[in-house]
């Protein structure tokens, strides 16, 4: 027993634990990356396939076995077409990997933090009068296609401006208004529909048009309902409703903060400082808790055509 183990032992080097290390990192972002969307069904059903086929090979059922062999080459190009969505997804976070955000100034998270609270205190006045709204926030996927949509506007970021340009006879009321930093870049834009969000058939147009732009982009948006009054955050396809403006701050403040990797500094109580992850997280918590205390109110709550810059 014990040879056979030295033997194994023997057998593992530095280059297999790579081996398995990476392919578990590959295995736990595949599955991350299609959490919450259509595609965890469809692997489900691939995965069914899968075991029958195994069953067929194993029983020897060879005419099954040439069938699904045969039906394989056509389903492998049909799942690059089925699977298009979370493709660009992956391929687009691809591209962000190697950020250098945590390298940025300390001004550049009061930036943040000035942004949050002017999105927020907006949002919540907006909600209050019953006036509806879709606010993108760039982060590091560009939206400048997206922006180019509207009207160009390139003026600074406050929350009078917001609510004069949601106003409800206001010229660009229907569209998305982007804002890029402490600017808003456009107003009137439109955004793509939801394609891949299982629950987005519950919500309204100016919703599901939240949905469509945070699945293929890391923009966070946040939405007021005119039909009932709320505010809603959405970032990586992930809808939470009903929220306040000190919910809406915090969270907002967690997510667009910039990240500070191997920060070891103490802030004056002693305590280490919250990374952006774990902002992050207990903001989201929060978010969750407070839609879960909201009820399941998903009746389609945007005007007809309250979303027209909800395109596609």
């Amino acid at each position: 027993m014990w040879e056979f183990l030295e033997s194994i032992a023997g057998q593992i080097g530095l280059a297999t634990l790579v081996d398995i290390g990476l392919t578990a990192v590959v295995i736990y972002w595949v599955f991350s990356l299609i959490r919450g969307t259509r595609a965890v069904r469809l692997v489900i059903g691939v995965s069914v396939i899968l075991v029958i086929y195994a069953v067929a090979q194993a029983t020897g059922l060879r005419l099954f076995t040439q069938l699904l062999q045969a039906g394989a080459v056509v389903g492998l190009f049909a799942l690059v077409v089925v699977f298009q969505p979370e493709l660009r997804r992956g391929l687009e976070r691809l591209g962000r990997v190697g950020s250098f955000a945590w390298l940025l100034s300390p001004s550049d998270q009061r930036a943040a933090e000035r942004v949050a609270g002017a999105v927020a205190r907006a949002a919540t006045r907006l909600a209050a009068a019953r006036s509806g709204a879709l606010v993108v926030i760039e982060r590091e996927t560009g939206l400048e296609e997206i922006a180019e949509t509207g009207v160009m506007i390139h003026g600074d970021l406050t929350a009078d401006l917001l609510e004069a340009l949601f106003a409800p006879r206001a010229a660009l009321h229907d569209g998305a208004v982007i804002v890029r930093g402490e600017t808003i870049v456009a107003a009137g834009a439109l955004l793509p529909l939801a394609e891949t969000t299982l629950q987005a058939e519950r919500y309204g147009t100016r919703h599901r048009a939240a949905l469509g732009i945070t699945e293929q982009t890391d923009a966070v948006v946040v939405v007021v309902s005119e039909e009932t009054g709320q505010a809603s955050l959405v970032e990586r396809a992930r809808i939470r409703r009903n929220l306040d403006e000190a919910q809406l701050n915090r969270a907002l403040t967690a997510l667009l903060r910039p990240e500070r990797r191997g920060d070891a500094i103490r802030d004056r109580l002693g305590r280490p400082r919250a990374t952006a992850a774990e902002l992050r997280r207990a903001a989201l918590g929060d978010l969750g808790r407070a839609a879960r205390e909201s009820g399941a109110d998903e009746s389609r709550d945007d005007a007809p055509g309250a979303a027209a810059g909800a395109g596609g």
